[in-house]
């Protein structure tokens, strides 16, 4: 089966997480599963591979022809490598065709940057990613959900978005499914224009 790259959208399972700020890489995950699916049921199906590790679907993204596997750990977050390491040995993926779909503190709501490499900034998941594939060197797309005016930051990233919060969300899933759509079409610097650029209205 010829896998161009793996898109890994970060979060934790279970109906408790769901619209948690610490799921947001899942959230972007599943509005890129619909938006395949809607252009037909050949663009993405789901595959049986994970070993109960992740829930993986092969789809094409946007208007590409190549196929792409895009998975969502089911390990909790702090494990997230297991998956992640796992689907890249299973296809024979590079750490540079790895997109890692994550939540991040240091950016506001609304705001995303899209890079390649650097170090975890405390994201548990990211470490988890770094040990198991032995690289820094994969693709991040940056979700910012901002930080807390007070209280514990544990506590905010497992809070779910406020009602006004998910409005501006539903915006931002779209801006990350155009930026990862540019990577998938043009590559690393457009991906960056694009995901770089998105601003709420």
């Amino acid at each position: 089966m010829n896998i161009s790259g793996v898109i890994v959208g970060l979060g934790n399972p279970g109906k408790e997480y769901d619209n948690t700020r610490h799921n947001l890489g899942f959230m972007v995950a599943d509005h890129l599963l619909k938006d395949a699916q809607r252009f037909s049921p050949d663009a993405c199906s789901p595959l049986s591979i994970g070993k109960k590790k992740y829930d993986a679907w092969k789809c094409r993204i946007g208007t590409s022809r190549n196929f792409w596997l895009i998975i969502k750990p089911m390990t909790y977050m702090n494990l997230s490598g297991e998956a992640v390491g796992h689907a890249c040995n299973y296809f024979d993926i590079e750490p540079e065709q790895v997109i890692v779909l994550h939540d991040e503190l240091d950016l506001p709501l609304g705001r995303m940057k899209f890079k390649i490499g650097g170090g975890h900034a405390g994201h548990n998941g990211l470490r988890s990613i770094e040990q198991h594939l032995g690289s820094r060197n994969f693709n991040r797309m940056r979700l910012g959900i901002g930080k807390p005016e007070h209280g514990s930051v544990s506590n905010y990233v497992l809070n779910r978005f406020t009602k006004t919060e998910s409005e501006d969300v539903e915006m931002v899933l779209e801006g990350a499914r155009k930026g990862l759509e540019a990577f998938v079409s043009s590559g690393f610097d457009e991906a960056v224009k694009i995901t770089n650029a998105f601003k709420l209205p």
